[in-house]
């Protein structure tokens, strides 16, 4: 089977796709009120990750940088000082500031990351609210080109590398080796490191796959 292009999305439609997915999350928390809900990313609340979309759709490289040596280049440190920067008084405001960087397109990080950010994260916050987003498949699909040859901000590269991903919803195929197969966002968000995943994923390689899930950080 032939892989697909790096990317199967120019870069004016990464960011119309990014603009629909802030959007689309922004609607799905019309009227929430559970602030306080975990979230998939550990440790943080679902207020907390909305702030830390919020902050990367604010920030330019420059001023990205400027913050990490502010933290000394303390990473974690960094993002926790954005993301608390954008939350406001309530988890309206919250959610209101987040909604007004829809069609921002500053970014620290390159476009494809971008999309990856709005994507996760948004799952990380729909999951365990119960919370489905159909997301379009050719955006999935180009997201998990990049994810599957990228370490950017994940090692997603890293926990597929060896391995045959095969979506089981659309034309995704990467990568040579044991065979991990399931929908498009679930190797996704398992690439991201999201075990919540891990249980919609078969093939031989899914063992090996699950368990870089857990161990690389």
């Amino acid at each position: 089977m032939t892989d697909l292009p790096e990317t199967a999305l120019s870069r004016s439609a990464l960011w119309s796709a990014i603009f629909a997915e802030r959007d689309a999350l922004a609607a799905d928390l019309a009227g929430f009120e559970d602030w306080t809900a975990p979230s998939l990313c550990e440790g943080l609340t679902v207020r907390e990750v909305l702030a830390h979309l919020t902050a990367g759709a604010s920030l330019t490289f420059s001023k990205w940088m400027a913050g990490v040596v502010k933290c000394r280049f303390d990473f974690d440190k960094q993002v926790d000082m954005q993301l608390r920067r954008q939350m406001g008084a309530t988890g309206a405001e919250t959610l209101d500031r987040f909604a007004r960087t829809a069609t921002s397109t500053k970014h620290p990080i390159p476009v494809p990351a971008v999309l990856g950010e709005i994507v996760v994260h948004g799952e990380d916050i729909r999951r365990p609210l119960g919370i489905r987003r159909d997301h379009p498949v050719p955006v999935l699909t180009a997201l998990a080109v990049y994810f599957q040859r990228s370490n950017m901000t994940v090692p997603s590269g890293k926990r597929a590398a060896g391995l045959r991903l095969d979506a089981a919803d659309g034309p995704f195929a990467a990568g040579d080796g044991p065979l991990v197969t399931g929908p498009t966002l679930a190797l996704i968000m398992a690439m991201a490191g999201r075990t919540a995943y891990l249980d919609e994923l078969g093939g031989e390689g899914a063992p090996e796959f699950c368990q870089r899930c857990t161990d690389l950080k």
